[in-house]
């Protein structure tokens, strides 16, 4: 037998002890090469989210060497702008003073809205860098750049005109996009007089001034939730036909009873007049056959329970239903009463959906951002969130909305120039026998090809087609007509 040679590959005893440290070498390089990932990553990629979030204190270094930017409407108004006192000191100045108090926001005592959300845009600057040269050099600072937003100063000041005094909020969205064109909230207040109101604004509860309830806002939602009942008995049933119902103004079950707005008795009604004329008992006995865990499911693939895909500060709707729910938990909910909350910004969501074939664009604020000489530094473009429904589930749904307008709770919306799909809703709050109504519409324009979604609540202001669809009517008319 051969004898084997020292060096030969399977017996050499410097390979063996070798082989760790070549295993920690291939592991250290491995994870160089995973932090130069990573380096590139976060500065390329990540590190403007970063910087901006509002609670990185690194911002307000920023303002040390930046005039704060302006923040502009589509239309390119000035909605809130930095000016300086005889004594050199800055301060920020809204023009609108308390019109977009919630959605612009504020820039003291912590900032809110569009001046949190574009913070970093703001106190950062583009100008030409000849001139920023210049202004190192002589010891000043640079201009911010300016934030060109989504808002309309048009729309802004009609739907807030048509809101007038009454608490309640209103969202108006492009739905093919996700462009927010207006968003009021009732109660206000003027961000120019934040310091001297800031006390009674944080301990006035009755009012909750600086709620924005466009967003945070959590109501029962009401007759509109019944998008939600129907959508689930389509799933079901895979059509809205067949179903039949003889109403009598009021329906009792477990000796529970739920009646109808003013106990109007609608006779046989089938699912789409049901729809229209918003008839409960009819939805009573709909979402009893389908039980809480159906309800459930059709609440979640329109974000009922779920994350909203939104920039701004928002409050998740709430769907506290599921399959050991009890009938009368059962027949409050499919009428959008129980314990089903929801806010005025997740309804206009759901209706750009129905209105964009199924498919939910991200809502957005920002539309560019500009250096101070109008040069663009960056764009911002529609992107689809995801499907909520099938196309021809929103079909069906955007068919029954239209005959809310056509013969229904919405009439008042047809014979306009434009066509108008919709749904009302009137929903109960109180406790015991006293008890009113917030009122409800959420609906869309131009049914063929969708141009503008409108969301209105009224708290304590009856019924929908009485309150919120003249809202609504307002802010469509001032779209088209201006």
């Amino acid at each position: 037998m051969p004898r084997k040679k020292w060096g030969d590959k399977k017996t050499d005893p410097s390979r063996s002890r070798n082989k760790p440290y070549a295993i920690v070498s291939y592991m250290f390089v491995a994870i160089f090469v995973s932090l130069i990932v990573w380096l590139l990553y976060f500065n390329l990629i990540k590190s403007e989210e970063f910087i901006n979030s509002p609670y990185n204190t690194r911002q307000d270094t920023f303002a040390d060497r930046v005039i704060r930017g302006s923040i502009l409407s589509s239309e390119k108004e000035v909605l809130a702008a930095t000016q300086i006192a005889d004594d050199g000191s800055e301060y920020r100045y809204y023009p609108y003073g308390s019109m977009f108090a919630h959605v612009v926001g504020f820039d003291s005592y912590g900032k809110s809205g569009l001046e949190a959300e574009a913070n970093f845009h703001l106190l950062n600057s583009h100008a030409f860098f000849l001139e920023q040269m210049k202004n190192e050099f002589k010891d000043e600072k640079n201009q911010g750049d300016n934030v060109v937003s989504t808002l309309s100063v048009k729309l802004q000041t009609a739907a807030s005109n048509a809101l007038g005094d009454r608490k309640g909020a209103i969202v108006a969205m492009e739905p093919s996009t996700g462009k927010i064109l207006a968003m009021v909230s009732r109660s206000d207040f003027d961000p120019n007089h934040l310091e001297e109101e800031w006390d009674y604004l944080t301990s006035d509860e009755e009012n909750s001034s600086l709620l924005n309830r466009a967003t945070q806002g959590q109501y029962p939602p009401g007759s509109v939730f019944k998008i939600v009942t129907a959508l689930d008995y389509l799933r079901k049933h895979g059509s809205v036909e067949g179903f039949s119902h003889d109403c009598q103004g009021e329906i009792t079950k477990q000796e529970h009873t739920i009646t109808d707005y003013d106990r109007t008795a609608h006779g046989q009604v089938d699912l789409h007049a049901a729809f229209a004329y918003s008839c409960n008992s009819a939805f009573v006995e709909m979402g009893v056959q389908l039980g809480g865990m159906s309800l459930r499911e059709a609440g979640e693939a329109l974000l009922f329970n779920k994350k909203l895909p939104l920039t701004m500060d928002y409050r998740s709707s709430v769907l506290s239903i599921d399959g050991r729910s009890v009938v009368p938990l059962l027949m409050q909910t499919s009428i959008g009463q129980g314990n089903t909350l929801v806010s005025p910004m997740h309804m206009a969501m759901m209706v750009s959906a129905i209105a964009n074939q199924g498919i939910l664009m991200k809502p957005y604020l920002i539309d560019r951002v500009e250096n101070h000489n109008g040069d663009q530094v960056k764009k911002y473009m529609p992107a689809a969130y995801r499907e909520l429904i099938p196309a021809a589930e929103a079909s069906v749904l955007a068919g029954l909305m239209k005959e809310v307008v056509d013969y229904g709770t919405a009439a008042s919306l047809g014979g306009q120039g434009y066509t108008v799909a919709g749904k009302t809703g009137s929903a109960e709050y109180g406790e015991g026998e006293i008890k009113d109504s917030h009122s409800w519409f959420v609906g869309y324009s131009n049914v063929e090809d969708p141009d503008l979604v409108v969301s209105v609540i009224i708290e304590g202001g009856g019924s929908g087609s009485e309150s919120a669809v003249p809202v609504a009517g307002a802010v469509f008319n001032s779209y088209y007509y201006g």
